[in-house]
């Protein structure tokens, strides 16, 4: 695993600080989330954090990588191979919004994990559409952050999303809020509009 970060950092897909502590980031956020889900998905994976992580930590849960960018996509790919993933674990190279409104992922995930994808309004709204109901989006949290502000109540009920949970592990914060009903079929909108033109 450190090998495959390494190289993901001299290729910049993987920011600063040494690769134990991001190693170490995603091992806190699997143990925030809990027992392992069905499957789940990785939004915005970038260099494979935490979702090679949780993968590893979850033996029987099969999930997916989702990143827009091939050069990412590309050598993900070959890491699952090389950790022994790919027969539960694939890579999707594609935008979260248009993921979201593909078949084959809306309403299909268990848990949506993020670590980095954007604002919280752009991260819940498109998480929202790849949850099925009762499905979990956990995302890690900065230290010390108000989770009213960043999850105002009026806004994630819109997208069927309850208040978060907060749940500490390892020096890790994640929220943790579940899915109570589908978005609205529009949900998430066109490619840029979520981080653009945040619902709050």
């Amino acid at each position: 695993m450190t090998e495959i970060l390494e190289e993901a950092r001299r290729r910049g897909f993987l920011g600063p600080g040494p690769v134990q502590d991001h190693i170490d980031h995603a091992a806190g956020m699997a143990a925030a989330i809990g027992p392992p889900p069905g499957p789940f998905l990785d939004l915005g994976t970038g260099s494979g954090i935490p979702g090679l992580v949780l993968a590893l930590a979850w033996p029987e849960s099969t999930g997916v990588l989702l990143d827009g960018k091939v050069r990412r996509t590309g050598v993900l790919a070959r890491a699952l191979t090389d950790l022994g993933l790919a027969d539960r674990i694939q890579v999707l190279t594609a935008r979260a919004e248009a993921a979201a409104h593909d078949p084959a992922h809306r309403a299909h995930y268990a848990l949506v994990v993020a670590r980095g994808f954007g604002p919280p309004a752009a991260t819940a709204e498109c998480a929202s559409a790849l949850l099925h109901v009762g499905g979990r989006l956990a995302v890690s949290e900065p230290p010390d952050s108000d989770p009213t502000t960043r999850w105002p109540e009026a806004g994630i009920a819109e997208l069927g999303l309850t208040p978060p949970e907060l749940r500490r592990s390892e020096g890790v914060t994640v929220a943790l809020l579940t899915l109570t009903h589908p978005p609205r079929l529009h949900i998430p909108r066109g490619a840029n509009h979520p981080t653009k033109r945040p619902l709050w």
